[in-house]
């Protein structure tokens, strides 16, 4: 028997997908939910998390500070998508080429954000906050990516024993992807 629990929070956050053959391929924006849920096979036997797999607060303020301070009120954008990242970082506003030192930021960290400290402070058009990925910035790529960077910080956050299982990412109120998702042996 183990124990779950699940929160969410909510951001507004630009993207395009690029090579989609209709509407999404134009700059457009979300209002997503990013729930998560955390399972343990124990509780917190004392201390602040009593009784609790994680701290539903705690929890918050891992989500907050991983994916609310990345993509909230930004736009999210692939590596890949030059001609995006040519109106959003302009070579001519920046004294390095800034694609090859986005990309520099992904192979070190896996993903670049403007407003973070940088070696190399690159200028964004209208100072945008601008979130780079390796991948297009579909809701379950989203929620791959996601995964990842909270995995682990939700089990240290829990003096670990909370684990990450799942995070749904919500791009509207009627459609959302799940990582990892169900697995076969689950049907």
């Amino acid at each position: 028997m183990a124990f779950s629990i699940t929160r969410n929070i909510g951001v507004d956050y630009g993207h395009r997908v690029m090579t989609h053959g209709s509407k999404c391929k134009s700059i457009h924006g979300h209002r997503g939910t990013i729930e998560v849920t955390c399972v343990s096979p124990s509780l917190h036997q004392s201390g602040e998390q009593s009784q609790m797999v994680i701290d539903f607060g705690f929890l918050k303020e891992v989500m907050m500070t991983v994916i609310d301070r990345s993509i909230d009120h930004g736009f999210v954008a692939c590596i890949d998508d030059l001609e995006l990242l040519a109106q959003f970082v302009p070579g001519s506003a920046n004294h390095v080429e800034p694609i090859g030192y986005i990309k520099s930021c992904l192979d070190k960290k896996g993903y670049w954000l403007s407003t973070e400290d940088q070696t190399v402070k690159l200028h964004t058009f209208l100072s945008t906050k601008l979130y780079v990925m390796p991948y297009i910035p579909t809701s379950e790529r989203l929620a791959e990516h996601f995964f990842g960077r909270l995995k682990a910080p939700v089990h240290e956050q829990s003096n670990g024993i909370g684990r990450l299982v799942n995070l749904r990412f919500w791009e509207t109120p009627a459609c959302y992807s799940d990582f990892p998702g169900f697995s076969v042996q689950n049907r």
